[in-house]
């Protein structure tokens, strides 16, 4: 189950930091991006520090005002954030076809909330791979509470340099992780090598969109806001995608931005006049509210100082996908479902068969 209370917010703020670090962490975060005097080719080349230190710091904000699937989904009309956000998950696993005894990669699980529930939706087996250890702790607690310790696991790694041997698993999917990666070919290529030839690698990943004018100041404004708040090196767009996917040797099946087939958008719920009980911290009140009682709990040092600073992270996550989302620029839900192809030797053999 997901924190959900302020002192748990309050234990749970800095991740695997000891409480003593968490406002340098801010400091040196913040220091990677644009806004704040950073450069693009810094947070490529530490894009695991950059990482690391971004989900250290938000993880226990992600947990206590949107639960444990880190990820953001478009909606129907009457349909609460967190089902649509349900729905999402099964619509990926029935892209790829999961069914009981097959074996599947999570790309960048987070805390393991996607992973256990396409693991009870589709009964497979799945593997988790992430590179923070205070996720993989949680996502340990995680799949304990859920009873699925013996369907679910973790793996430690980098997902630009995978523990994992070549042709291991029947199916992999990154629900919106990969755009912590500093070459978009590089990982999905790691994905590449460790599916089994003809299977299936769900992806579904935050892009610019054709509407994105690098030489228009105020979209650079909104790109530079979403790389600080989200923990990101850059932003490719889907075009880049696209071809990313098929440098690495897929077969695109199927791309598709889905914020195009929804009524009600992926950023809804970052939009402060939007009213949601699921939701409250999200809203303008709930932003009053959330604020006062993590400057409270630091000014009691209950929480660390820093706390404030990794909220502000998050205040800017928020504003600049809301503004990326609103000006058409930039979407959370671009889909694209890859194919391994089978090896020269399998489509030779398989012919003969066919004779």
């Amino acid at each position: 189950m997901a924190k959900s209370g302020a002192l748990e917010l309050a234990r749970s703020t800095g991740g695997s930091l000891s409480k003593d670090q968490v406002k340098s962490a801010v400091d040196q975060y913040v220091k990677y991006h644009d806004l704040h005097g950073g450069k693009q080719e810094s947070r490529k080349s530490n894009y695991t520090d950059l990482a690391n230190k971004y989900y250290d710091l938000v993880t226990g904000f992600y947990e206590y005002g949107w639960g444990d699937s880190f990820h953001l989904a478009g909606g129907y009309p009457g349909e609460t954030s967190r089902e649509a956000i349900k729905r999402h998950q099964h619509f990926l696993a029935l892209q790829l076809g999961l069914k009981k005894g097959m074996k599947v990669l999570d790309v960048g699980c987070g805390i393991g909330g996607p992973l256990i529930e396409i693991a009870r939706f589709s009964s497979t087996s799945i593997t988790g791979l992430n590179n923070n250890d205070y996720h993989i702790s949680r996502g340990k607690e995680l799949i304990f509470s859920a009873g699925l310790s013996e369907q679910c696991c973790f793996l430690k790694g980098d997902f630009m340099d995978m523990p994992i041997s070549d042709n291991t698993f029947d199916a992999a999917y990154a629900i919106q992780t990969t755009c912590h990666a500093p070459d978009a070919q590089g990982v999905y290529s790691e994905v590449y090598r460790v599916l089994k030839p003809g299977q299936y690698f769900a992806l579904d990943e935050w892009c610019l969109t054709d509407r994105f004018d690098p030489n228009n100041a105020k979209h650079l404004a909104i790109k530079a806001e979403i790389e600080l708040g989200d923990g990101l090196p850059d932003i490719r767009t889907t075009r880049q995608c696209v071809q990313a996917m098929k440098d690495a040797g897929f077969e695109v099946v199927f791309a598709k931005d889905l914020a195009q087939v929804f009524p009600c958008p992926w950023y809804r719920v970052m939009d402060p006049t939007y009213f949601s009980w699921a939701h409250f911290q999200c809203t303008r009140p709930g932003r009053i509210v959330t604020r006062a009682i993590v400057n409270t709990l630091e000014f009691l040092r209950i929480a660390p100082a820093g706390s404030m600073g990794a909220y502000n992270v998050l205040m800017s996550a928020s504003d600049g996908l809301l503004k990326g989302g609103r000006e058409g620029i930039f979407t959370a839900t671009f889909f694209v479902l890859g194919r391994k192809p089978l090896k020269e030797v399998d489509i030779v053999s398989l012919s003969r068969k066919l004779i």
